[in-house]
């Protein structure tokens, strides 16, 4: 087998060969994404969901956050787009988000906060037309210990 390629960034590049044997292998870490307030209203605008403690600086500011904070599903939609930036596989015509096994939000994310996101290869099985990838991600906020989201996804990858 050959090692894979890196492609921009810090993608691996794997073959559909290459790909099969992946089980265990570590992906790295994904370049930093801010969470801005903007960010948050346009995925309150987009959702509906203008819940305070998402858009709402002053009365949040007197919480135990001390601002806003991003909604769960926005953080999760931010961890799940950087799979594409840490693994590409060479020859897929397409990568479809097939679902989620486990998603938990052990911390909040805070309006105006860089997230990035670590990925590991758990599995990987042959499904009619590709192959189906159980990845675990854990997204880390700047400056908070604990992860603010931690989902372990299925993807596919297509020929």
């Amino acid at each position: 087998m050959t090692e894979p390629q890196q492609a921009k960034g810090a993608a691996t590049v794997l073959t559909f060969e290459e790909l099969r044997a992946a089980a265990g292998r570590d992906l790295g870490v994904s370049d930093w994404l801010e969470v801005d307030q903007l960010r948050i209203d346009g995925f309150a605008d987009a959702t509906d969901d203008h819940q305070w403690i998402h858009v709402d600086a002053e009365r949040a500011a007197t919480t135990e956050h001390g601002g806003t904070i991003a909604h769960g599903y926005l953080t999760l939609s931010c961890t799940g787009a950087r799979l594409g930036d840490l693994l590409q596989v060479e020859g897929a015509s397409s990568m479809v988000n097939y679902g989620l096994d486990r998603v938990r939000f052990p911390a909040p994310l805070p309006s105006g906060r860089g997230i990035r996101t670590h990925a590991t290869i758990a599995a990987v099985m042959k499904v009619t037309g590709g192959l189906q990838v159980s990845a675990r991600l854990t997204t880390q906020a700047q400056g908070i210990d604990k992860p603010v989201c931690v989902a372990d996804v299925q993807i596919r990858y297509l020929h």
